[in-house]
C-alpha cells in the first residue's frame, strides 16, 4: 500500500547515568524513521547487554517488563528499523551483537551496504556462519577477521571494505565509535547534554527530546570516538577526496521538520521548496492543502508565495500501523481513508491545491484525490515538492521496483490523467537543488536523475541475502 518507506534511526550516548532511558526517548523521537523493530544495547564498561524486538519502541520496551531496568548502564546505543536489507524478521532487529577476539561489540546501522552480498559470499565460502539476512552482520565478521584485527586502526580498515551508504554506531565495552561513509549519504549528528555527556543521532530532533545541544554533523569518512577521555576524531579516508553525496530525499520526506539535516533546517528547506513550486507552477485556486506530515512545510511556503490561504484539508491518523496489507483495491482505498481523512467543510466547492512531498507508485495519491472529489472539491491541482521519481534507490531507501514507479513509464500528462487531477506540477531538479544551501554536486539525486555516485554493479534489493531455509516470522508477541 505504501509508496516509500523510511529507513532506520540510530542513537547513542556515553557516560550518562540515565543513558538507557535517554536512548529510549531518543529512539521515540526517531520512530518516524522505522517502525518494524527496535533495540537497545548498553555497557557497564566491561560487559554489553542487548535487547531487541519487533514493533515500535513503546511496544518493545513497554512498561512492566523491567527491560530498561535490566539494561541500565551509562553507555548505550539504540536502533529503530525499517528493513531496506533483510526481511522483517526478529533476527534482523538491531543492534546486532557479536563477540570476537577483541571482546563484545554491538552494531547499529542506517543505510545500505551495496557490496554486502559479495562480502558475505566470500566469508561463507571460508566457513563463516551468519545468523541474519541483513547487510549489517557482515561488519562484525569483517571486524573479527585475524588479518584485520592486527591493523593499526582495525575499524578504519574494516570501513574501507564497505561500499554504499552507512552511518554506524559501534558499542564496545568501554566506548562508542560513530562512523559515516565517505560520501555522507545518510545523516549523523553529534550532540552534548547539559551534564557533558556526548551523544550521537540520525537526526537532531533526538537531541531536543533529551535536552541536548547539537554540536555538528559527523563528517563523511570520519570516525568519532566517545570514551572516558571525552570525544576524539579520526578519518578512515583522506578528507576531501570524495565529493559528498547527501541524500536530498532526507529533506524532502524522511527527516522530521524540527531536525537539522546536513547543516540546515528541514522545515526551512521544505518551505523554500513550496515557494519555488508556487513560482514554477502557479494556479488560480481557493486554498492550499498539505498532505501531512511531510507536505505541510512545503504547503506553508506555497501559500506564502502565492497568497492563497493555507488550510488543513486532510487529517492524518497517527494510530494506523505501517504493515497494513490489502488483498483488493477496495480495501486499499479504505486503508487510505483510514490513514488520511478529508475535512469536508474545508474543501467542499473549493478549488484545491494539494501539496505532497513526492509521488512514487501513485496508488495512495490517487486515493487521496478520489477522497477530495467525493468530499465535494470543485477542482484539484496537484503540486509535488520533488521531481518525478524514476529510478530505484540502492543507498537505504525502500522504493518500489523501477516498473512500479509511476513516473518511470508515463508522461506528465499520463500521470495527471492516472491520478485524476486537473493540473499537475513537480518542482524541477534545478529548483529543488536551489532550495538547499550546499553546492548541487554535494547531493545524491539518483532517484530522479539516474546518476548513481557509487556504481551499482548488481541488482540490490532488501531480499538479496535471504536464504530459502530461513523461517520468516510475523510480528510476534514477545
Amino acid at each position: 500500500m505504501y509508496d516509500k518507506r523510511e529507513e532506520c534511526g540510530i542513537f547513542g550516548i556515553f557516560g550518562d547515568p540515565e543513558a538507557v532511558q535517554k536512548t529510549y526517548f531518543g529512539l521515540h523521537s526517531l520512530q518516524h524513521r522505522g517502525q518494524e523493530s527496535a533495540g537497545i544495547a548498553s555497557s557497564d564498561g566491561e560487559y554489553i547487554g542487548c535487547f531487541t524486538g519487533m514493533g515500535q519502541v513503546s511496544r518493545v520496551f513497554r512498561s512492566g517488563r523491567g527491560i530498561l531496568e535490566r539494561l541500565d548502564n551509562p553507555i548505550a546505543i539504540g536502533h529503530v528499523r525499517y528493513s531496506t536489507s533483510g526481511s522483517a524478521n526478529p533476527c534482523n532487529a538491531q543492534p546486532i551483537m557479536g563477540e570476537y577476539s577483541r571482546g563484545q561489540v554491538a552494531v547499529a546501522h542506517n543505510g545500505n551496504i551495496i557490496n554486502a552480498s559479495m562480502l558475505r559470499d566470500e566469508y561463507e565460502a571460508y566457513g563463516s556462519i551468519f545468523k541474519a539476512s541483513n547487510d549489517t552482520e557482515i561488519i562484525i565478521h569483517l571486524l573479527a577477521k585475524p588479518t584485520h584485527v592486527c591493523k593499526p586502526d582495525p575499524l578504519g580498515h574494516v570501513l574501507n571494505h564497505l561500499q554504499g551508504a552507512y552511518s554506524i554506531l559501534f558499542l564496545f565495552s568501554d566506548r562508542i565509535e560513530a562512523a559515516r561513509d565517505p560520501y555522507g549519504i545518510r545523516p549523523l549528528a553529534l550532540g552534548k547534554t547539559k551534564k557533558g555527556a556526548y551523544c550521537v543521532a540520525s537526526e537532531t530532533c533526538a537531541f531536543d527530546t533529551i535536552d541536548a545541544e547539537y554540536i555538528r554533523d559527523i563528517e563523511p569518512g570520519e570516525i568519532v570516538t566517545l570514551d572516558k577521555n571525552g570525544m576524539s576524531s579520526r578519518f578512515f579516508v583522506t578528507p576531501g577526496t570524495s565529493t559528498p553525496a547527501h541524500c536530498i530525499f532526507e529533506h524532502v520526506y524522511f527527516a522530521k521538520q524540527s531536525s537539522i539535516i546536513f547543516g540546515e533546517s528541514v522545515h526551512e528547506v521544505r518551505k523554500r521548496c513550496g515557494k519555488r513550486l508556487a513560482q514554477e507552477h502557479p494556479v488560480d485556486a481557493d486554498i492550499v492543502v498539505p498532505v501531512p506530515d511531510s507536505g505541510t512545510s512545503a504547503a506553508v511556503g506555497y501559500s506564502q508565495e502565492s497568497g492563497i490561504p493555507f488550510d488543513m484539508g486532510f487529517v492524518r491518523s497517527h494510530y494506523v500501523g505501517r504493515t497494513f496489507i490489502s488483498p483488493s483495491q477496495d480495501l486499499r482505498d479504505l486503508g487510505v481513508k483510514l490513514k488520511l481523512q478529508v475535512v469536508k467543510e474545508a474543501v467542499r466547492n473549493k478549488r484545491v491545491i494539494v501539496i505532497d512531498d513526492s509521488i512514487v507508485r501513485g496508488t495512495t495519491t490517487k486515493g487521496k484525490i478520489k477522497s477530495l472529489r467525493e468530499a465535494g472539491a470543485k477542482e484539484v491541482h496537484m503540486r509535488v515538492a520533488c521531481p518525478p521519481v524514476k529510478h530505484p534507490c540502492f543507498y537505504g531507501v525502500d522504493f518500489p521496483t523501477r516498473e512500479e514507479l509511476v513516473a518511470n513509464h508515463r508522461t506528465l500528462e499520463e500521470i495527471r490523467d492516472y491520478l485524476g487531477v486537473d493540473t499537475l506540477g513537480y518542482i524541477s531538479l534545478k529548483g529543488l537543488l536551489e532550495c538547499v544551501s550546499l553546492p548541487a554536486d554535494h547531493y545524491c539525486t539518483a532517484c530522479w536523475s539516474g546518476q548513481y555516485r557509487i556504481p551499482v554493479t548488481a541488482v540490490v534489493n532488501k531480499f538479496s541475502m535471504e536464504r530459502h531455509q530461513m523461517q520468516l516470522f510475523d510480528d510476534i508477541e514477545l
